[in-house]
C-alpha cells in the first residue's frame, strides 16, 4: 500500500477535520495510506518531519510565498484548489497532493 503524509495548514487548525476524513476516506478507496494531519499556521514549524507536501487552505493562501521559504524547497507547497476546499471532496485534494509529489520526485 502507498503511503503520503500530507500537511494541510489553516488558520486555526480546525476548518479542515472534515476535509482530513474525507482525504483519508478516498485514500482506503485507492489503496493509499493517507496520513493527514492538519495544523494553524504558527504550530506548523514542529509538525515538519517526515512531511511529503504542504497544502494550504485558501484563507491562508497569503503565507504561501512565507511557508516556501520555511521549507526551502525541500517540501512541495500548494494552495488546495478553491473549489474542492469549499465541497470538502477529499479525493481532488488528495490527487491534488499526489500529482504535487510525483512532480518533486
Amino acid at each position: 500500500m502507498k503511503k503520503i503524509n500530507i500537511l494541510l495548514v489553516c488558520n486555526a487548525g480546525m476548518s479542515t477535520s472534515l476535509l482530513i476524513e474525507k482525504m483519508e476516506k478516498a485514500g482506503v478507496a485507492k489503496g493509499i495510506d493517507a496520513s493527514v494531519d492538519a495544523r494553524p499556521i504558527e504550530d506548523i514549524k514542529s509538525y515538519l518531519p517526515g512531511k511529503e507536501v504542504i497544502l494550504l487552505g485558501p484563507q491562508v493562501r497569503f503565507k504561501e510565498k512565507q511557508i516556501r521559504a520555511m521549507v526551502e524547497d525541500q517540501i512541495p507547497v500548494s494552495v488546495i484548489d478553491m473549489s474542492a476546499y469549499g465541497t470538502m471532496n477529499g479525493e481532488k485534494v488528495l490527487q491534488q497532493a499526489l500529482g504535487l509529489v510525483s512532480q518533486a520526485q
